[in-house]
C-alpha cells in the first residue's frame, strides 16, 4: 500500500465533496483513498492524491476569506491519445473550458471539476515523448 509520503498531494477547495469524488473517480481514473465526507475526501491516481476539502473541513477554514475563486493552477494528467479522451468524457455529458491546443510539446485541453477547479488533459508530441524515453 501506497503512504501518504509516497504522494504528490494537491488540495482543491471544493463545495461538494461527494459530486466531486464522483468527478474524479468516474471520469478521470481516480479512485477513493479516504472519505469523511460532506468536510473531505482524498483520491488518488498514480502518484498523485487531491485533498478534497468541503466548506467545513480544516483545511477550508484555513484559507483566507478573500481567496474565494480558484486560480489559474491546474493538474495535469498526462493521456495517451487526446481526442480519444475529448470524446469520452463529452459523450460522458462534460464541457471542456477550451478547445485543443497544440505547442511543440504536445496537445491539452482543459476542463473543469463541479468545484470549477482545472483540470489539463495532455497529450505528449510524439517527438517530445521519444526524447524522453
Amino acid at each position: 500500500m501506497t503512504t501518504p509520503e509516497q504522494y504528490a498531494s494537491v488540495r482543491y477547495l471544493v463545495d461538494d465533496v461527494q459530486a466531486t469524488v464522483d468527478f474524479y473517480t468516474t471520469h478521470l481514473g481516480f479512485h477513493l483513498r479516504t472519505s469523511a465526507a460532506p468536510a473531505f475526501a482524498d483520491v488518488v491516481r498514480g502518484p498523485l492524491r487531491l485533498l478534497l476539502s468541503g466548506p467545513a473541513s480544516s483545511g477550508a477554514r484555513a484559507t483566507p476569506h478573500d481567496a474565494t475563486s480558484p486560480g489559474r493552477n491546474r493538474v495535469h494528467l498526462v493521456v495517451d491519445d487526446l481526442d480519444t479522451e475529448i470524446d469520452r468524457l463529452r459523450a460522458a455529458g462534460l464541457a471542456f473550458c477550451s478547445e485543443p491546443v497544440s505547442g511543440p510539446g504536445g496537445r491539452q485541453i482543459l476542463l473543469a471539476d463541479p468545484a470549477g477547479n482545472l483540470i489539463e488533459l495532455f497529450q505528449p508530441a510524439r517527438d517530445a515523448a521519444s526524447a524522453t524515453t
